[in-house]
């Protein structure tokens, strides 16, 4: 009878393990994937932005050595993430391959001028840091024009922000169901041994002393959970890096690095607070309580 009810207790005490470890796991995973997801998002806004040109054209008046000037100006600017001179006759080239036809033979002439191809820097891409470039470069008396999508360089910035209002609103949703579910699993664990808690206490132990193992016990499962989290993530980084190398997932690779220590970590750290909490609410109650 007795060693029925022991393999009962222990299948009870592994089963709440499980479900400590399982809760750990699933709630950091999502979490991690959330702040993965973040990291690139930013890095393929910042590609997209970046993708966006602008094109600074010359009039015929502007010299070799002016235009050598300007490209030295880019070359050492804050704002030029690359840029490409165009001369009027590749420009010709190039539109003679796009139209099937030399264009120049027919109007007897290159009406087409010499430019420069400018991608700007991600933190310069807002209306009002472009139109200040514009209006410093429109300076110069030899530029003729210059041409950029207003309206798509306005659409890319309204949806970052609307993307990132709602990457807040659930970053900080799921960070609340995270510490719910998994002080809800260590609850249950700790209300599985209040009566051994309350023993304890009444045999002189101190609180420290009762809550030592119960901590350290619910941070080693914290951190087998987070640990199993992390293989997770990197097992979806590899998958993902393998369908989408363009991505470049592992260009950068210190944000990956504090992504995953800061998962490991919070399995730690949550375990640890709600175990202190759990024991703490047991070791006040009065033994009539317990029941």
């Amino acid at each position: 009878m007795s060693s029925s009810f022991e393999k009962f207790q222990k299948r009870r005490l592994i089963t709440s393990y499980f479900s400590v470890v399982l809760s750990v796991f699933l709630v950091l995973f999502m979490l991690g994937l959330l702040a993965l997801f973040v990291v690139n998002s930013k890095k393929l806004s910042n590609d997209f932005k970046e993708g966006i040109a602008m094109s600074v054209y010359f009039k015929d008046e502007a010299k070799d050595t002016t235009l050598t000037k300007f490209g030295e100006m880019l070359k050492t600017s804050k704002y030029a993430k690359d840029y490409k001179y165009v001369s009027k006759e590749e420009a010709a080239i190039e539109h003679q391959k796009t139209l099937g036809e030399n264009f120049t033979e027919f109007l007897g002439a290159n009406p087409l001028k010499n430019s420069y191809d400018i991608h700007i820097k991600a933190d310069y891409v807002q209306s009002d840091s472009v139109a200040n470039i514009e209006r410093k470069l429109r300076e110069n008396p030899l530029v003729a024009d210059i041409v950029y999508d207003k309206q798509l360089v306005k659409m890319v910035n309204e949806n970052v922000k609307k993307v990132s209002l709602w990457i807040l609103i659930i970053s900080g949703f799921l960070t609340l169901v995270a510490v719910l579910l998994i002080n809800s699993s260590l609850r249950l664990s700790v209300y599985a041994n209040r009566f051994i808690i309350k023993t304890m206490q009444m045999v002189g132990a101190t609180k420290a002393f009762i809550r030592k193992p119960f901590i350290w016990r619910s941070v080693k499962l914290g951190m087998i959970g987070a640990g199993v989290a992390v293989v997770a993530l990197l097992g979806v980084l590899f998958y993902v890096n393998s369908i989408w190398p363009n991505l470049g997932v592992f260009n950068d690779i210190m944000p990956i690095v504090f992504i995953l220590l800061g998962v490991f970590g919070a399995g730690i750290v949550i375990t640890w607070l709600s175990t202190h909490f759990a024991t703490q609410r047991f070791l006040n109650l009065r033994t009539d309580d317990l029941y």
